[in-house]
């Protein structure tokens, strides 16, 4: 017996909130005329879906109250943790009120404040407890991986075969976020490990192959890889997928990297995002001198 496909919320959206689909069609047609980046606004479509779905009719023709109590009741459900909900929910609106030329009920959506906490950090004895925990190579090789390259988890998903080059020791991420390139290096030992990868796994044309309809692995995928090897660890650390990129970026600065360099290995558009890695980095103290002292190395 064929298991049942349940339909999707933007699926269910389209059937039963009229001129939804044109609503979808106006949102798809950002990602490829903006080329903005099309995880994120999927992720609006999908708010926008569920909402319309809650109240049987498009944004427009909900009012602003109804908007604040449906945003609050996410705000305070018990059962969801994180305010990712919510987050996406206020900028799906805000950027679907934009899009529609309802550019004052877009600014009168709450303002979210970005937490001011700092990323927890996972040590080295830890990284090395983790990356030996996994049975199967292939999860043993994609969290190394995105450790090694500071990657985000889509950009780990994203990489084809053909983007690791051996002989150069470069991995070239392409069109990630801010639709930008950028080549960082490959570790020595990850070249080991990536070759012994794909002489057992044989990936086709993805470098981590899965279910998805592209055939790529899945994010999702990935971070439950994560979660299910942290539970053979004594990691007690809040920690997640993204966490291995903030040790990567950590443990350079600890190792003397400038963060100028930092900031272009992370793919950052802005210096001060890659500056919350000097709050946590313990880096040794160095006593103001001259240039001078240096210069000649006379430096006590």
């Amino acid at each position: 017996m064929r298991k049942r496909i349940e339909p999707t919320i933007v699926e269910q959206a389209i059937e039963s909130v009229s001129g939804f689909d044109l609503v979808l069609k106006k949102l798809e047609q950002q990602v490829v005329l903006k080329r903005q980046n099309s995880s994120t606004l999927h992720n609006y479509i999908r708010r926008i879906a569920s909402i319309s779905m809650h109240f049987g009719r498009l944004p427009e023709q909900i009012d602003d109250d109804e908007i604040n109590e449906y945003l609050t009741s996410l705000a305070l459900n018990p059962k969801s943790p994180s305010r990712s909900n919510f987050k996406h929910a206020v900028y799906g609106l805000r950027y679907y009120f934009r899009l529609i030329g309802h550019n004052k009920r877009a600014i009168s959506l709450p303002s979210l404040k970005k937490d001011a906490k700092l990323p927890v950090i996972l040590n080295r004895s830890e990284l090395k407890e983790l990356f030996a925990a996994p049975q199967l190579l292939k999860h043993r090789i994609v969290l190394t991986l995105i450790y090694s390259a500071g990657l985000r988890g889509q950009e780990a998903i994203n990489l084809k075969i053909s983007d690791i080059d051996f002989e150069r020791k470069t991995i070239h991420i392409r069109q990630s976020k801010y639709k930008k390139d950028r080549i960082v290096p490959l570790s020595d030992y990850m070249a080991k490990g990536l070759l012994k990868y794909t002489s057992v796994e044989h990936p086709h044309i993805w470098l981590f192959n899965g279910k998805e309809p592209d055939g790529r692995y899945s994010v999702r995928g990935i971070s439950w890889v994560m979660r299910e090897t942290l539970k053979k660890t004594t990691i007690t650390k809040d920690v997640n997928l993204h966490s291995l990129r903030h040790a990567y970026a950590t443990h350079l600065l600890e190792d003397g990297l400038n963060i100028v360099t930092l900031k272009n290995l992370l793919g950052h558009a802005e210096i001060t995002t890659t500056m919350i890695y000097l709050h946590v980095a313990q880096c040794p103290m160095i006593k103001a001198h001259s240039p001078l002292d240096t210069l000649y190395g006379n430096r006590k």
